[in-house]
């Protein structure tokens, strides 16, 4: 009997793949509406949870909270809100997350969070706060029973001085609790595998979901990968080359970039991604039909 060598990718059907949200709080109207353009777009597709993200120094403490308050009153989804402990003591850090827990929120995002003057500027504690993410990990869990996911980094933090140190780092969160790593996006999987196989030989065995970006703008992703340490290999700037003014075009490669590497990773076992979305949802959601995941509205008709 032929053995079946068809590719896990070609065969995947509805619930085979699950799948998380990232939006940014918006900062004005007409981006507010943008948002939950995108969120009423991609709520029907039931993803595992989704975040909202929080700035520097707590910049965006408010918008992040009225998002995911928002979310938690109008929609059925589970909100995970980004907190970090950028210039704030531990008293203010666990005052918002109290707050959350009381509100029902009961999943949060732990980041040490970006220096308050910018990424590449040199992180210093606030001398009352949270020391790095593995300390306000373990401080959340004395607060509630939060699901607290964290952030891993397939190239390494642009901060730690080696592979090895940022390896012990992580270790570090999920010792202190963290139930999920969700890495910083890349694009060459390599990378993220190499990790995931580094980090199950330290004896980390907490879900570890890859970072997926849709190129809707090729060069204001490149900046961000810049800045956060993941690179942008040659052959993908190649395949954006000259398309600087043809976004339709542009927003076509991307699909097929991004759908090649999620179907690469399905290939290689992988069943859990998360989506940076940008709060748009185009892309995304294109990728996500792709993974096997339907609308639910569509997945009741079909039942009916």
């Amino acid at each position: 009997m032929a053995q079946n060598t068809e590719k896990k990718s070609k065969l995947l059907g509805s619930g085979d793949i699950v799948v998380s949200f990232e939006f940014f709080p918006p900062k004005t109207e007409k981006m507010e509406e943008t948002l939950w353009s995108a969120i009423s777009r991609l709520a029907p597709l039931r993803p595992e949870f989704v975040s909202v993200t929080y700035g520097a120094g707590g910049s965006t403490r408010e918008r992040t909270h009225a998002t995911v308050t928002r979310l938690l009153k109008e929609t059925e989804l589970k909100p995970a809100a980004h907190l970090t402990c950028v210039d704030a003591t531990k008293d203010e850090v666990n005052a918002v997350a109290r707050q959350y827990w009381n509100e029902g929120v009961r999943h949060i995002v732990a980041l040490r969070g970006d220096p308050a003057n910018g990424a590449g500027a040199k992180y210093e504690p606030h001398p009352d706060g949270y020391k790095n993410a593995a300390d306000l990990v373990a401080g959340l869990k004395k607060i509630g029973d939060f699901e607290i996911s964290v952030a891993g980094y397939p190239e390494k933090h642009p901060e730690s001085q080696t592979a090895e140190a940022d390896l012990d780092n992580l270790k570090a969160k999920v010792d202190a609790g963290a139930d999920r790593i969700i890495t910083q996006f890349g694009f060459d999987n390599a990378h993220f595998l190499r990790y995931l196989e580094r980090a199950r030989a330290a004896g980390i065995w907490v879900p570890i979901s890859p970072g997926i970006v849709p190129i809707h703008n090729f060069k204001q992703v490149a900046g961000f990968a810049k800045r956060a340490g993941a690179s942008v290999p040659s052959w993908l700037a190649r395949r954006f080359e000259g398309l600087e003014d043809d976004s339709a075009t542009s927003h076509l490669v991307a699909a097929a970039v991004a759908t090649e590497q999620v179907m690469d990773l399905v290939d290689e076992g992988i069943k859990k991604f998360h989506f940076y979305t940008l709060n748009r949802a185009d892309l995304v959601y294109a990728i996500c039909h792709l993974l096997g995941l339907r609308a639910a509205r569509a997945a009741n008709a079909n039942a009916a």
